[in-house]
């Protein structure tokens, strides 16, 4: 049993800038960080186009960010949440500038901004095309000046404890729900340790690998909510499943698939059909610089029309000495693998890339399990409503990161430890026979939730998800419950949980709305606020 002042779980931007920030503002606090792979592995590092800053007042202001914000949105976003997070961002942007991060700048010595897709003025600050690794970089690089900071690499939270844990019976109704830390799976000593916390914050990132195209890292299983819902907290507009437009086709069973940047599209590349016939204005005004959802759908339209495995994107008219510089990452990758971005247009098909739900957390990232704060893509903040703005995520995990620390700083000398929590108890498990059956279930879930929870909906294929899930999660729990815990059960079970909580609120929601579309209410707008899970 480890006893820690703060328990953090999760070493992406909002994880470690949290760190940072509660460090310098609380030296004495014992900070405990876990990644249950590595400090540079995390959703955080494979983002590739940049971070959305009010930079260049001559051309832009937070109005017209905040306006572009709650536009891409579509009628959900909490404004008040819209204008904190646009308006602090430049600060928060500037603090890791200090801190090393390496924007890209012009040669007289100006950032260089880019533009995307729902963003009305350059404001797009990156790092070439590796904006996330940079930013992952620094954040690491920085976290060791501070002694009170451990982080745990290899460490695999299983579960965050609470009253359940003492014997009392909770349910979402039960309006006093604490957490004392979390139980979790040392993955070097096979050992499942108790770590006691004052405060936990949940920065478990994304949940993309409930699908069988995802720009999403192999790590991105969901876990942080899944157990959040476990614990009985309320999760809020899981249906709103951002597909990125633009992953490279034929990848060849690569995981993730490999994003071709939104910025590229920003740049002036161009959506065109295989034929070399533009589509885009067929379905927006803004055409290929329109907001994720719409061209995510018009081009899954696009190839169910013309019976095509993809659509293309045109960067030939592009400067290439320019191109290079800004994209060199994405230019050699898909040389590899036989295309000449100079010479051939890009296959694309849309890919899983951000979940806009979570955990449903205030303007200080409480969540509603008293102790437990929440920052980054696990939660549902208010800010992105039913369709993130593009680079508007890494800006959100520098922003709440600080947020939370500031709340929580004045909150952790009145805290204490539950020193009567049981050790995990294994008693009558034994080892998996059959690593097939986890295999099998998750390339299963995989397929079904692309079938029929995608990026078109209907209510017969989401009727059909849920009694599919129905039996994996029966068939998941049952060898949960005699067999010894691996990681790979354990992200098998958290993801079961996603799917289902993705798939229950695309069935509450009985509109079209943002990344939620239903074809048996293409036009209705009942305008749901939120749904409550």
């Amino acid at each position: 049993m480890e006893k820690t002042d703060v328990l953090v779980i999760g070493a992406g931007v909002a994880g470690m800038s949290f760190a940072i920030r509660m460090a310098e503002l609380n030296p004495d606090a014992k900070i405990s960080v876990l990644t249950k792979t590595n400090t540079q592995e995390s959703n955080t590092s494979w983002a590739q186009g940049g971070i959305a800053a009010v930079w260049d007042f001559d051309t832009d202001n937070f109005e017209k960010h905040i306006a572009d914000t709650l536009d891409a949105g579509d009628g959900i976003c909490d404004e008040k949440v819209v204008r904190i997070v646009v308006e602090e961002g430049r600060q928060r942007v500037k603090d890791i500038i200090d801190m090393g991060a390496r924007f890209d700048k012009e040669g007289d010595g100006d950032y260089n901004l880019g533009k995307e897709g729902g963003h009305s003025e350059n404001r797009i600050l990156h790092y070439k095309d590796i904006t996330g690794w940079e930013i992952q970089r620094t954040l690491n690089e920085k976290v060791k000046e501070y002694p009170n900071i451990t982080v745990h690499e290899h460490f695999f939270a299983i579960d965050i404890l609470t009253q359940h844990h003492l014997g009392r019976v909770l349910t979402r109704l039960s309006p006093d729900i604490e957490c004392y830390g979390a139980y979790v799976l040392n993955k070097q000593t096979n050992h499942i340790e108790t770590i006691l916390a004052k405060a936990t914050v949940m920065c478990t990132g994304g949940t993309g690998q409930i699908y069988r195209n995802t720009t999403n890292p192999v790590i991105a299983t969901g876990d942080g909510i899944a157990m959040f819902y476990r614990a009985k907290g309320r999760i809020a507009n899981m249906e709103f499943v951002q597909f990125h437009p633009t992953a490279l086709y034929g990848s060849g069973g690569d995981q993730p698939d490999f994003l071709i940047s939104e910025a590229v599209r920003g740049f002036g590349a161009v959506l065109k059909r295989p034929d070399g016939t533009e589509f885009m204005d067929q379905y927006d005004p803004r055409k290929s610089l329109a907001p994720r959802d719409i061209v995510a759908r018009a081009i899954d339209n696009e190839m169910k029309i013309s019976g095509a495995e993809y659509m293309c994107l045109d960067c030939r008219h592009l400067d290439q000495k320019q191109f290079l510089e800004h994209f060199p990452n994405i230019y050699q990758h898909c040389k590899n693998v036989g295309i000449d971005a100079f010479v051939d247009m890009i296959p694309v098909v849309p890919a899983c890339h951000y979940m806009c739900g979570g955990i449903l957390i205030d303007e200080h990232g409480r969540s509603t399990i008293k102790n437990l704060y929440a920052a980054g893509e696990c939660t549902c903040s208010g800010l992105h409503g039913a369709n993130r703005l593009a680079s508007n995520s890494l800006l959100e995990g520098l922003v709440y990161g600080y947020r939370v620390a500031e709340d929580l700083n004045q909150q952790i000398s009145t805290l204490t430890h539950q020193e009567d929590i049981p050790d995990w108890d294994a008693d009558g498990t034994l080892e998996p026979k059959e690593m097939v059956l986890i295999t099998r279930s998750w390339a299963e879930l995989k397929e079904l939730m692309s079938y029929y929870v995608g990026i078109v909906r209907t209510n017969t294929r989401l009727k059909r998800a849920e009694d599919r899930l129905h039996l994996l999660y029966a068939e998941t729990e049952a060898l949960y419950g005699t067999t010894i815990i691996s990681p790979q059960l354990c992200e098998l079970r958290n993801l079961i949980t996603i799917a289902y909580l993705v798939t229950k609120g695309a069935q509450m929601r009985h509109e079209s709305r943002g990344l939620h579309y239903n074809t048996d209410y293409p036009d209705e707008y009942s305008y749901v606020e939120t749904t409550l899970l």
